[in-house]
């Protein structure tokens, strides 16, 4: 399967974010067009089905992601203190 380049990613990235925000302050039809017209072509490019895999995939592709990246985990899904590596006892 072809995938977008990660300067491609990045940009439809930085255009959901942009236009999810306006679409949540104004709601004209104009920006909800154009939104899905970005969350359309984030699903194409990272051959998913939708935006919100697509979103995960495209993160997944850009310079910089590590492969348990928690970064995509919402913020009251990440893992609390007792699942943190300095939470743990010590060996020795």
């Amino acid at each position: 399967m072809l995938m977008a380049h990660t300067a491609v990613l990045n940009k439809l990235l930085r255009q959901y974010e942009t236009l999810h925000a306006v679409n949540a302050e104004e709601g004209t039809p104009e920006a909800r067009q154009r939104l899905d017209d970005v969350e359309y072509t984030l699903c194409i490019a990272t051959g998913t089905k939708d935006v919100d895999a697509a979103l995960i995939a495209a993160r997944h592709r850009l310079p910089g992601a590590r492969t348990h990246d928690d970064s995509l985990l919402a913020e009251e899904a990440a893992p609390g203190p007792a699942a943190r590596d300095d939470a743990l006892p010590s060996a020795g």
